[in-house]
């Protein structure tokens, strides 16, 4: 999930609401309702900005892969050339790392792309959302183990069944989920890559509020 370097700070409103807001990615193949956690104010007020100003709309899900993750966001990806590398655009400030183990990166999962940095602070702008695959239980040992987290029979479960990527896990953040619209998600991570993941026919996103 690397991107390009983010050297500005925030300009956003302070967290001030619970209502659960929820907004629709609409693509070629369908659209995807996702809402919002409240529990990642910044990451979630910093989303329904940029989708207020229609700064998602006509950029491409430039990353894809099967069985891992489809990734979004990159300004530069809107008039970008057939053959252009996409990825380490950005929109001028990073988001501070908002974990917390209730919130994991299970298929359908919303999370923030990041660049290698200590404080693992979110791009301003670029978002995958999971697909992953199902995971053992040793391998969820293994991730606890590795990790330094603990998870519940619950999220256990949604992993072994439904799937995900467990081992990006208190290292990225999560701050929302699709409720609706995964076969949206399967279609979007089946479509034919060239080298460097991106989707040789491309696949644009609208994005607008729900509620």
């Amino acid at each position: 999930m690397a991107q390009g370097k983010t050297p500005k700070k925030p300009t956003m409103t302070k967290p001030h609401t619970t209502a659960e807001h929820q907004v629709k990615i609409s693509t070629s193949y369908g659209d995807m309702i996702v809402k919002l956690y409240n529990e990642t104010p910044l990451h979630r007020d910093n989303f329904l900005k940029l989708t207020k100003e229609k700064f998602f709309d006509s950029l491409l899900f430039h990353r894809v892969i099967k069985g891992f993750m489809i990734q979004g966001g990159d300004p530069q990806s809107k008039n970008a050339s057939p053959s252009q590398m996409l990825g380490g655009g950005d929109n001028g400030y990073t988001i501070p790392a908002e974990f917390s183990p209730k919130l994991y990166h299970k298929k359908g999962a919303l999370a923030a792309a990041r660049t290698e940095n200590p404080e693992k602070k979110s791009s301003g702008c670029q978002f995958y959302i999971v697909q992953g695959k199902p995971l053992s239980d040793a391998e969820l040992d293994m991730i606890q183990q590795r990790n330094n987290i603990t998870y519940t029979a619950e999220q256990r479960n949604t992993y072994k069944t439904a799937g995900g990527t467990a081992f990006l896990d208190m290292n990225y953040t999560v701050f929302g989920e699709v409720v609706s619209g995964l076969d949206v998600l399967d279609k979007i991570a089946a479509v034919q890559t060239q080298p460097g993941d991106r989707p040789t026919q491309d696949v644009r996103m609208k994005i607008t509020l729900v509620k």
